[in-house]
């Protein structure tokens, strides 16, 4: 990375916090170092006992160093850095004090909320700075100079470039939340800028849920000297979750949906399709047939995903159908049933998704379709979590008494999508997701080349 030749710092191996080697384990925050006043806003939040990770990190962030968090999905990263950083404010208050880069708006949102709920009592103030929403309204916000700002790489680019007067250059922590997904989705480049810009001068912390060779190279330009603090270094679910499969015939994918959301009634699902079309489809097929199910996917515009969300959260529906663009750090706590209707093609992506559920040492379920077509990738998912999965029981002739009712919804459904994908096209919808702006800013970059050339 570019960053990490210009600090021309060498690789310096992480020290290691083996998570066995502690005779007992920490009762309580204030055990860990946290102050009063940060114990009690857990307390009121309900974080009665720190997490694995937040015992792993804490104290190691409170002596100041740099920290690479490896942990799986749900195990309370938020809470590990962020009181850190809110003892930190408190010791040294000011502004522009902390920058916290994710992957998605979703997570920037939700990371914002606890920041807000862990410093309601000391006056913390923080801005989402995310593609989607008006960048005006957000150059006030950074005008106000929160203390903490939660962002996606892209946008928080733009305004370092175009906001006249907001800049960095007091900053005092960095954390980079689920690492490896922000170079996934190819925002190296922005990151590069950001190191660049910032203080080396500083504390980063770095949650990764994977260690890849980029966050490997990321670690190296960013980090000084960090402590490793790994809660599970083997890619694991969590020991409460159930996990099931079922083998069927493609063509009847649709009924076989059906058929398990009536057996698992009264439960809250969470439905994994592969593109947003499918995601859609599936939700007014659904909705066809008298479930309240609503999608959240990247073509759509950020209220109506931050809407959808919302709604699940407060129950107000039961089933949520979701890209994976939901799969990674969104806590949402009654997930009781984890779907996946298309199986991953990235068999890590398995570990996100089936994290939904299950999490805070709830118990919970997760059931993969795998038809002809996914055979092998099945094999994959079962060869990494290191376990065979048991089949989840059904009734065939059930299944198959459902699928004129089925095959009905399904063309409702098409004519529906049909009709929005009209009305669309005549409205001539941009899209504004982080996806895409990375993918057109790389197309555009590849047109100056070739023009300059």
């Amino acid at each position: 990375m570019a960053a990490g030749d210009e600090e021309g710092k060498a690789a310096e191996p992480a020290v290691v916090v083996e998570p066995d080697v502690a005779v007992e384990a920490p009762r309580s925050f204030k055990d860990l170092g946290v102050t009063d006043v940060l114990c009690e806003a857990c307390d009121q939040l309900g974080w009665k006992v720190p997490t694995k990770i937040q015992v792993e990190a804490i104290p190691v962030a409170l002596q100041g160093r740099d920290i690479i968090g490896l942990a799986e999905t749900g195990s309370g990263k938020t809470g590990a850095f962020a009181l850190p950083i809110l003892q930190a404010l408190l010791e040294t208050p000011q502004r522009l004090f902390a920058l916290v880069l994710t992957p998605t708006r979703e997570l920037a949102f939700q990371i914002s909320e606890q920041f807000e709920a862990l410093g309601s009592s000391i006056g913390v103030h923080s801005a989402v700075i995310v593609g989607g929403i008006d960048t005006m309204s957000q150059s006030l916000a950074l005008a106000k100079k929160p203390h903490v700002i939660i962002a996606t790489p892209g946008r928080l680019v733009d305004h370092l470039e175009n906001t006249k007067g907001f800049n960095l250059r007091a900053l005092k922590f960095l954390v980079m939340d689920e690492a490896d997904r922000i170079l996934n989705m190819d925002f190296e480049t922005e990151v590069d800028k950001i190191l660049k810009v910032i203080p080396r001068d500083r504390k980063t912390f770095l949650f990764s849920a994977t260690m890849t060779k980029k966050v490997q190279k990321l670690q190296r330009a960013a980090l000084k000297n960090p402590v490793k603090c790994a809660v599970s270094s083997k890619y694991q679910t969590v020991e409460k979750l159930q996990q099931y499969y079922i083998f069927i015939p493609s063509k009847f994918k649709d009924s076989y949906l059906v058929y398990i959301l009536n057996e698992l009634a009264g439960n809250s699902f969470m439905i994994f399709c592969s593109t947003c079309n499918n995601t859609q489809r599936t939700a007014l097929l659904l909705r066809n047939l008298g479930f309240t199910a609503i999608p959240l996917h990247g073509q759509m515009s950020q209220n109506k995903r931050l809407g959808s969300l919302n709604k699940f959260k407060a129950k107000a529906r039961s089933i949520l159908l979701a890209t994976d663009v939901a799969s990674r750090g969104l806590d949402i706590p009654h997930v009781d049933v984890v779907i996946n209707f298309d199986i991953p093609t990235h068999s890590k992506d398995y570990i996100h998704r089936v994290g939904r559920t299950a999490r805070a040492g709830r118990s919970g379920k997760s059931i993969t379709f795998v038809t002809q077509y996914d055979v092998e990738l099945f094999q994959r998912i079962e060869h990494l979590i290191g376990k065979k999965l048991p089949a989840f029981p059904m009734q065939e002739e059930e299944v198959m008494m459902l699928t004129e009712r089925v095959a009905e919804a399904q063309r409702f459904a098409r004519m529906e999508l049909r009709e929005q994908g009209e009305k669309k096209r005549s409205r001539n919808d941009d899209d504004d997701t982080e996806e895409a702006i990375g993918v057109r800013n790389k197309v555009a970059g590849g047109k100056k080349k070739k023009r300059k050339a």
